[in-house]
């Protein structure tokens, strides 16, 4: 994974108190990067491993750079990897089109996911696998309720 060579001043993320991240840090500390310190510290993870999951129904804006930034920063600051992951489950509203956009835009904001490109439509059967087996064991049901019905016991 590589980082963008360098950020102004004024893009690195500020610390509850107004100043400035820790040095070289991308991300401000905070609760989450606490518990990876510990993890990390007592062995529990070797390393740490984000993601950044976009859908790839539009074109990136200013949430997903946000977000990417944050996780491929966060990635980087522990010394660990991130992941570039399409959460492309809904194929009438997504396209090729915009997961390459997405992935050239993630670039152009200077991050690199190296061979760490996945599509969670690639494991779909996997996951309906696991379902099984999960209702074999009861631990799960499939669920005949309409979608009226649904709606109503929403309330």
């Amino acid at each position: 994974m590589t980082a963008p060579d360098s950020f102004p001043s004024t893009a690195l993320p500020r610390d509850a108190g107004g100043g400035e991240a820790a040095s070289g840090s991308r991300v401000a500390p905070n609760f989450i990067t606490e518990i990876m310190e510990r993890d990390l510290a007592s062995g529990k993870y070797p390393q740490i491993v984000t993601r950044f999951p976009p859908e790839p129904n539009g074109y990136m804006h200013l949430g997903h750079a946000f977000a990417c930034s944050l996780d491929f920063g966060t990635a980087l600051d522990f010394g660990g990897r991130c992941h570039l992951r399409m959460d492309d489950t809904n194929p009438e509203a997504e396209s090729m089109e915009f997961a390459e956009g997405l992935m050239r835009d993630v670039r152009w904001l200077g991050w690199e996911w190296g061979d760490h490109l996945y599509f969670a439509s690639d494991y779909y059967e996997r996951y309906y696998e696991y379902a099984e087996e999960l209702i074999r064991r009861g631990l799960a049901y499939v669920d005949s309720v309409s979608q009226e019905e649904m709606s109503r016991l929403r309330g």
